[in-house]
């Protein structure tokens, strides 16, 4: 039995997680903690479903909800950068910080191979395929997130992978209020780039590279020291130094006497800046008995903290909702949002990634030219000349400055996002409603890519442009009727409906070349005609569904749900997917068994079961396929004839990826619900997974799509939301969530399948790395190491090392995928202040590390960056290390091995948030009815060890040149009138 004291409104209660004291969360308190608080209410919390809502404690699904206090203060971009941390099961990974990029996510780990693994967004009801990033923050009023079959089944095919329900704001019955944000912030980079070597250490250590290339029977190692002494300068193409110093490392292979570098020019401090980011939002609302309202306006101008890229977005929302007739409701829901973003390529290994560039020249080879002496060049204006290194060696990015180039040229992406949604609701008894609905995506896209004809390469081509445009055309209308019945201690609600949805894509695009004069940016400018493409798809689903709900004096509650999904994508045979979920929940907290116990304020146990399916399938380029059964072909031009060729066979046996789900969950509150959890554990088994299955070149196709293996995923989730201390003026709330995720492909057509790094093969994890073992270097010579398995003359298998890298044997090295994620919040409110923060973690999971493998040359790529752990090299006086001898012969000791393999722990400080709320007496006299400020910061600190890397990277588990994540602070205000 617990004791009164305990659950007093004013005592101190020490929780499970008071241990996380001092790691701040996720929202601010923006008036003072009062005894009737929300945190109490959401224990019996309506949340937003499929098709409809229902209460938290009686629904038989899982169901996680994030309120727009988490959302609307952050300074994101995109909301699927505000899921991070927040939702147990949900794993988003912002795997490039680049303005304007949305953040790859997957609830309940990923379920397919060649298929999608996206969820699917649902907007008000309906769902959305405009862009993600059209939707404000400050629009939103809440987010669902449904994870198990019953609560995503009667989506059908569509939430395969579970759902994500964004609820935007409506006006409220009262007076009209106007809400205003201002915010102004400032960003860096959230991760230091990695630690290069010093231009002293760079010519020392080349000197070194140099001197064992020259190393042979021939040439002793004093002459080769004397040949690296002379040729260094040669070599690199640039003397720092000055001409008083023509040879600056001595044949001992230090720098001689006095010689010190003339200037030292980080290339990333001209490529890389502090950017600033500004957002406006303003929005009216109100209502009245029988009508509400909500009007808003946004702008964001988010610069990037490469030069030259940035996200503007005007954003307009109008919603409406009206009680026409006693019998009917209608509404309307429109948005417009037009951005532009600027893009230089900054996530693949392209030579003019600036984010690679900014990282791969050595900071000797300046950006502005330089005389023998140091100084500056200047032209007949007066102006610094860029240095564009046409002395420097190809792996210096020979003939480029990006800081010249890039303000001449465009990498702008435009679009133009609407949304427009309506329905109708009829009431033709208390008991009996029809809901009709129709929705319309468009969104209008508009790719311009420049490249100037006066310098960098665009100069030996004259120039070049490419624009490309795209259209995209998505309708949904739907009709519900559902009966909702209570007698006595029976309640029935039954809903029954038809679906239909329409996808229409078509694009174009041509690029020309030669432009005969500077700064005139479009094709017509330009004399010859380069390429011309276009195509277009088409897709369309017809569905059926139903679900019924039934419970029992409040304690016993079954659902069942059914849908029919006809898909185009598949042949006529295998077009329809039938999917079902059966769930069920019992509420013991009103038992009255349980009651007498007087321990539990809610104890509900909920189990659900059911199928979904998938017919999303992707091209092995990530395109999607729209006509997965057909005979497909690709057109070629053959000496002026057209020529046809096939890319693939007909397949009418591929068929629906189905997706099995049981869910069992345990839901609690203690303690005057000042201490509430949920424990759930989830298996996810997907079978006859889509894929693109190989096949040999000789057959003349590269691939085909086939129905192949199951994959399961299983798991545990956890959340956990105190209040270890609260009283009339103060009020403190942590809440933890993790989960835990375990992949596993249980089986496939044959023993193993392998793309690129992965493997895919029975027992593993479809994210399993498949690469050389790094084993280390040579003590004896300075080689590097990787495992070799092989046969000797007697048949015995011979487990050995190699200093060949095409002789190393491929083996399994662990697999991308984390095994716990989750993240820590806490607020704490003390009269009008508020301060709050989120903590996100990942633990377990590898991460390989490709960017680093471009600073980790032996010596071979002369005049490429350094990084600062190449100066722990073998030596003879240093044996035991893990950096081979440096030398100017390939070793291809960088190349892809576990050697660049690192742990994907990490946790990162996702956003802090300190605000004042003016006192009332002070904003009522100006007319307000809220006045708050504020700063906060995101992406704050990163906890990880491999410095230089940012561990939150593609899902896949593999760097690729991205745009690192950025740190943000911003200041603002918020005013209610």
């Amino acid at each position: 039995m617990i004791s009164k004291g305990l659950i007093n409104s004013k005592a101190w209660i020490p929780p499970v997680a008071v241990f996380f004291l001092g790691i701040f969360s996720a929202h601010a308190q923006e008036v003072k903690p009062k005894k009737d608080t929300i945190r109490e209410k959401e224990i019996d919390e309506v949340v937003v479903i499929a098709y409809g809502k229902a209460k938290r404690t009686s629904y038989t699904g899982s169901v996680a909800t994030i309120s727009s206090d988490k959302i609307n203060n952050r300074p994101v971009t995109n909301i699927t950068k505000a899921l991070e941390g927040q939702v147990p099961g949900v794993q988003a990974v912002s795997a490039s910080g680049q303005p304007g990029a949305t953040a790859s996510v997957r609830i309940r780990g990923v379920g397919s191979v060649s298929a999608s693994s996206d969820p699917l967004y649902v907007v008000d009801g309906i769902p959305f395929d405009g862009n993600i990033n059209s939707i404000s923050p400050n629009d939103i009023e809440s987010i669902s997130v449904l994870k198990d079959a019953t609560a995503s089944s009667l989506y059908g095919s569509r939430g395969a992978n579970g759902i994500i329900i964004i609820t935007t704001k409506s006006g409220k019955k009262g007076e009209s209020r106007i809400n205003f944000n201002i915010s102004q912030g400032f960003s860096d980079r959230a991760v230091k780039d990695y630690k290069q070597v010093s231009t002293d250490e760079y010519f020392q250590l080349y000197w070194e590279a140099l001197r064992n290339g020259y190393k042979s029977g021939q040439i002793t190692s004093q002459q080769a020291g004397q040949m690296a002494s002379d040729n260094l300068v040669t070599a690199l193409g640039i003397n720092p130094y000055g001409t008083g110093f023509p040879n600056p490392v001595g044949t001992d292979g230090k720098l001689v006497p006095g010689a010190k570098a003339l200037w030292n020019d980080d290339w990333r401090d001209i490529l890389q800046r502090t950017a600033s980011r500004s957002q406006v939002d303003f929005d009216i609302s109100g209502g009245s008995e029988k009508s509400n309202y909500f009007f808003s306006l946004g702008y964001l101008d988010d610069k990037g903290i490469a030069i030259e890229s940035g996200f503007q977005k005007f954003a307009t929302r109008l919603k409406i909702n009206s009680e026409v007739k006693k019998w009917l409701n209608a509404g309307v829901n429109l948005s417009y949002t037009n951005s532009i973003q600027n893009a230089p390529p900054s996530s693949d290994s392209r030579t003019d990634n600036i984010i690679n560039a900014a990282r791969v020249i050595p900071s000797f080879y300046p950006y502005y030219e330089r005389n023998a002496d140091g100084s500056y060049r200047y032209d007949a204006d007066g102006n610094r000349i860029y240095d564009f290194g046409k002395y420097r060696p190809t792996s210096a990015l020979q003939n480029q400055n990006a800081a010249a180039t890039l303000p001449l040229d465009k990498n702008e992406n435009k679009e133009d996002n609407f949304s427009g949604k309506g329905f109708l609701d009829f009431t033709f008894l208390p008991e009996l409603k029809f809901k009709t609905s129709f929705s319309v995506d468009l969104v209008n896209y508009n790719g311009h890519y420049y490249s100037n004809p006066l310098i960098g390469q665009g100069s030996e081509t004259g120039g070049s442009v490419t624009k490309s445009n795209s259209r995209t055309l998505s309708y949904t209308t739907s009709n519900i009727l559902t009966f909702d019945k209570k007698l006595g201690k029976h309640h029935l609600n039954v809903l029954a409906g038809q679906e239909f949805y329409k996808y229409d894509y078509q694009t174009i695009s041509g690029s020309r070349s030669q432009f005969s004069l500077p700064y005139y940016y479009e094709p017509d400018a330009a004399a010859l005609l380069g390429s011309f493409s276009g195509n277009s798809d088409k897709f369309s689903l017809l569905s059926f569904l139903g679900r019924a709900e039934y419970d029992f004096n409040n304690k016993y509650f079954f659902s069942v749900s059914g849908r029919a999904d006809g898909s185009s994508r598949f042949f006529t045979d295998n077009r329809w997917g039938k999917f079902w979920s059966i769930g069920g929940s019992w509420k013991a907290s009103n038992e009255d068994f349980i009651k007498n116990l007087n321990v539990f304020n809610q104890l509900t146990l909920r189990a659900s079961y059911g199928g979904q399916g998938n017919d999303k399938l992707r091209r092995p380029n990530g395109s999607s396929l729209y006509y997965a059964y057909q005979e497909l072909y690709k057109f070629y031009n053959n000496l002026g004839e057209p020529g046809t060729v096939l890319e693939k066979i007909q397949t009418n046996d591929v068929k629906w990826e189905t997706n099995l789900n049981l869910n069992v969950g345990l839901e609690f509150a203690v303690l005057n619900n000042r201490v509430k959890g949920n424990v759930e554990y989830f298996k996810r088994k997907s079978q006859d997974l889509l894929f693109n299955m190989p096949v040999a070149p000789s057959l003349g196709i590269s691939d085909f799509p086939f129905n192949v293996g199951t994959i399961q995923n299983t798991g545990f989730e956890f959340s956990l939301f105190t209040t270890p201390f609260k009283n009339d003026n103060f009020q403190w709330n942590v809440d933890v969530n993790l989960s835990t995720l375990t992949n596993k492909i249980t089986k496939l057509p044959k023993g193993s399948v392998i793309s690129g790094t992965k493997r895919l093969e029975v027992g593993g994890s479809i994210y399993d790395f498949f690469i050389p073992e790094w084993i280390g270097v040579d003590p004896s010579n300075g080689k590097p190491l990787w495992r070799y398995i092989y046969q000797d003359a007697n048949g015995n298998t011979v487990d050995g090392t190699t200093s060949e890298y095409a002789k190393a044997t491929k083996t399994v090295q662990g697999s991308a995928l984390p095994k716990v994620t989750g993240g820590v919040s806490t607020s704490v409110a003390y009269k009008n202040f508020d301060l709050s923060g989120l903590l996100t973690f990942s633990i377990g999971g590898k991460i390989l590390d490709t960017d680093y493998t471009s600073l980790m040359s032996n010596g071979s790529a002369g005049g490429r960056a350094w990084s600062a752990e190449m100066l722990n090299r073998w030596t003879p006086e240093n044996p035991n290390t893990d950096v081979p001898a440096l030398s100017t012969t390939t070793n291809n000791w960088n190349s892809t091995s576990s050697r660049f393999l690192y742990s994907g722990t990490y946790a990162r400080l996702k956003n802090v948030s300190l605000g004042y709320t003016l006192p009332s007496d002070y904003f009522e006299r100006l007319g307000l009815k809220k006045f708050r400020i504020y700063v906060q910061a995101e992406n704050l600190l990163t906890f990880y060890k491999h410095k230089g890397m940012d561990p939150e990277q593609a899902l896949d588990g593999t760097t690729y040149y991205r745009y690192p994540a950025m740190r943000t602070i911003t200041f603002g205000l918020q005013a209610t009138l």
